[in-house]
């Protein structure tokens, strides 16, 4: 099958892809900061700069699309026709990534949620893992 936009078109739409402040890590945002969470974003210094970090708590979030990091919803599922070799091979790099960024922040001692795009539409069950997860000891640190 045959990319229905030029090379230049799909260049442009693809560039408008976004890696922060989405809008399902907004809502994350908005509902973590609503519960009187604080937390800083983007942390360079951390493996796979999570999108929200309590230092404190030694606790990071993720918010990940559905597509990209290959959820197992019906958001995740879908292969793109065009270049089908491409882009398994890209999911899959995605994925390994995102195993050994959490397994380097474990090592670290911090504590990672991973919430997909797909469980931002039900605020209140984001919100309830949220808090579980926020109010959890760290079982790495004992407290």
């Amino acid at each position: 099958m045959t990319d229905v936009l030029t090379p230049e078109q799909r260049r442009r739409c693809m560039s408008r892809i976004q890696a922060r402040d989405t809008k399902p890590e907004m809502v994350v945002r908005s509902l973590t900061h609503s519960m009187g969470y604080r937390y800083r974003l983007h942390d360079a210094k951390l493996p796979g700069k999570p999108d929200l970090v309590f230092p404190k708590s030694q606790k990071v979030i993720f918010v990940h699309g559905c597509f990209w990091h290959r959820h197992r919803c019906r958001l995740g599922r879908p292969l793109p026709a065009t270049n089908p070799e491409f882009w398994q091979e890209k999911f899959e790099s995605n994925k390994k990534c995102d195993r050994k960024v959490v397994a380097k922040l474990k090592l670290a001692g911090w504590c990672v949620l991973v919430v997909w795009e797909c469980q931002v539409r039900d605020p209140h069950l984001v919100r309830d893992r949220i808090r579980a997860f926020l109010e959890a000891g760290n079982p790495v640190r004992g407290t």
